[in-house]
C-alpha cells in the first residue's frame, strides 16, 4: 500500500499482518480522492475506523492541514502511529485508540474553540450498519463544518438511505462488493462554519 499523490507520493505505508484490519485498496482510495480532491487543500480531516490511516494520510499528502484518526483496535492504532512516523507528520495528527462514538463525544468536548472537520472518512466493519449513527452523531455534536463532506465505505448489502439525518447522499460508486457513498451536510444551522 502506498500514498498515491501529493507530498508523499509513492511512499509505502505499513500494512496489517492479520485479517482484523481491512485497508481501503489503492484503486478505491484513488477513486475517492478523484472526487474529493478540491476539498482536501487546507481541510481538517477526521478518519474514523481508520485501520492503517491510509485515507487520512493521503489527505495530508494532498494538502490537508490536520487529521484525527480514530480506531478502537490496538493493532490499528499502532499501525497508524507507525505510518505517521514514517511520513513525519506527527505535528499535524492525533490518534485516538477508542471506540468511535465515545471518541466523538471526547472530540466535541475539546473542540469548542476550533472549527469543525471539513472532510470525514468512515470505514466501519461491514454488516454493522454504523454509518447512519455516526453521521447523526457528527452533526448532533457539531463536529463538522457547514460545507463538510463525508465519505463512507461499506458493503453493497449495507443499505444506506439517501437522507441520513442532516446529511444528503450525493453520490455512490461500486467497486466489487464495496460501495463508496458521499454525503454533504445539508443543515448549515446544525453544522458550524
Amino acid at each position: 500500500m502506498r500514498i498515491i499523490a501529493g507530498e508523499f507520493r509513492g511512499r509505502r505505508l505499513q500494512t496489517p499482518k492479520g485479517r482484523n484490519i481491512r485497508p481501503t485498496s489503492d484503486r478505491v482510495r484513488e477513486a475517492i480522492f478523484n472526487v474529493v480532491a478540491a476539498r482536501t487543500m487546507g481541510a481538517k480531516v477526521l478518519d474514523l475506523f481508520a485501520g492503517t490511516g491510509a485515507l487520512g494520510l493521503e489527505a495530508l499528502s494532498r494538502g490537508a492541514s490536520r487529521a484525527v484518526f480514530v480506531d478502537q483496535d490496538l493493532e490499528a492504532a499502532r499501525l497508524i502511529e507507525e505510518n505517521i512516523r514514517l511520513l513525519g507528520v506527527a505535528d499535524r495528527t492525533v490518534v485516538m485508540h477508542r471506540a468511535i462514538l465515545p471518541s466523538l463525544t471526547i472530540l466535541a468536548a475539546h473542540s469548542t474553540k476550533a472549527p469543525g472537520f471539513d472532510l470525514v472518512f468512515l470505514d466501519p466493519p461491514y454488516g454493522l450498519n454504523l454509518v447512519q449513527d455516526v453521521l447523526q452523531r457528527l452533526t448532533d455534536l457539531r463536529l463538522v463544518t457547514s460545507t463538510a463532506l463525508a465519505v463512507a465505505e461499506h458493503h453493497r448489502k449495507d443499505a444506506i438511505p439517501v437522507q441520513c439525518g442532516r446529511w444528503q447522499k450525493t453520490k455512490e460508486r461500486r467497486y466489487g462488493d464495496t460501495l463508496i457513498s458521499y454525503f454533504s451536510c445539508e443543515d448549515p444551522d446544525a453544522c458550524p462554519s
